[in-house]
């Protein structure tokens, strides 16, 4: 689930090492209480911060930098239990302080404001902030079971156990919707709650992600054997994403309710994209992103497809959009829903219906 490698100006760039060398100038007992992995990933962070806060000011959404403190916040006190709450708080706090004044002294004024606006929520946000345990609703309800079990095996690295049982629940008692977002879904939001807590490293987040990309490509038989109804969706992630499964998840989902699905991945480039929905000429575009960076990206994407492909529908998605306030509003998109069966039913009232 690891840290993206952080896209700057060269603005916000040049402040990242005064940043860090301030944090030990300020506190002396950061160069014994921090090894040299832990100083690594403190610079590391730095600039991964910087580049939450600079996406922030851009899209001017007065959310999205103010709940990845909190989230931050959460992820400091599970990584460094040793150093204790109290001291994780004031750390953080000094490091917004420290952002704060590097950046006065570079950007320019109207920009600065801006950006102190942001710093003083994500400030706000962690003095008031409770560390608590999540809601334990993932094992509770209809597809608690399900979701247990499945996790369990790959917990334990059985992979042909875990793929097995998946498929033995189709129409057993599930249908392949309910598996896919009422299960497997579910399942991986839970593997990133468990590497946010550091229950599980990165290295298994990473094999359970692979081996539920193997467990959706045992009902492609099933997905595409559906009569056609003569529409078709384009997906892809926006972005260099490695969190790409949501958007193969809807793809999926729209193709087995008769749509021919157009599935491109992550990392296309603009002309690529482009490109395919002049070959392809689909009635629904979705973009999904997962991490916040790449929202920039998402923005200048759904405006040049509405440029060039007036007629196009597009939709966005993904759980950067749970992090801001509503701004895909702002753009000129269509539609953003929370999960796939949700867009399902908006292209068969919108499009589908539309056309009969």
């Amino acid at each position: 689930m690891g840290l993206l490698t952080a896209e700057l100006s060269s603005s916000f760039q040049q402040v990242a090492d005064d940043v860090y060398n301030q944090h030990f100038d300020k506190d002396k007992t950061l160069e014994s209480d921090y090894d040299d992995y832990r100083k690594k990933k403190m610079y590391e962070d730095i600039m991964y911060n910087l580049s939450f806060l600079e996406v922030s000011v851009t899209l001017d959404d007065d959310a999205l930098f103010e709940r990845y403190a909190k989230w931050l916040f959460d992820l400091m006190i599970h990584l460094m239990p040793d150093l204790g709450y109290e001291k994780v708080k004031n750390h953080m706090l000094t490091h917004y302080t420290l952002l704060d004044d590097a950046l006065k002294k570079v950007l320019d004024a109207s920009l600065y404001e801006s950006v102190h606006v942001h710093i003083k929520k994500a400030i706000k946000a962690t003095e008031n902030h409770h560390h608590k345990q999540p809601m334990r609703r993932f094992e509770r309800g209809r597809y608690g079971v399900a979701r247990k079990t499945y996790l369990s095996l790959l917990m334990e690295g059985t992979s042909k156990e875990a793929i097995d049982y998946i498929k033995a629940l189709v129409n057993q008692p599930y249908a392949l919707g309910e598996i896919y977002e009422d299960i497997l879904q579910p399942v991986m939001h839970e593997i990133g709650a468990l590497w946010h807590q550091n229950k599980i490293s990165v290295d298994q987040e990473h094999y359970m992600t692979s081996i539920t990309q193997v467990v959706l490509s045992q009902f492609y038989d099933m997905i595409f054997s559906t009569p056609k109804s003569g529409y078709t969706l384009l997906s892809c992630s926006v972005g260099s994403e490695l969190h790409e499964m949501g958007a193969r998840m809807v793809s999926d989902l729209f193709e087995y309710h008769g749509w021919d699905s157009i599935y491109l991945g992550s990392s296309v480039p603009k002309k690529a994209l482009l490109k395919s929905i002049e070959r392809h000429k689909p009635h629904l575009v979705a973009l999904s992103v997962t991490m916040p960076q790449h929202l920039s990206l998402c923005k200048e994407l759904v405006e040049t497809i509405k440029t060039a492909y007036p007629g196009v529908k597009v939709a966005v998605g993904g759980q950067a959009f749970s992090l801001t306030n509503h701004i895909w509003k702002r753009w000129p998109v269509d539609v953003s829903t929370k999960n796939a069966k949700l867009l399902i039913d908006w292209a068969k009232q919108n499009i589908e219906a539309a056309n009969v």
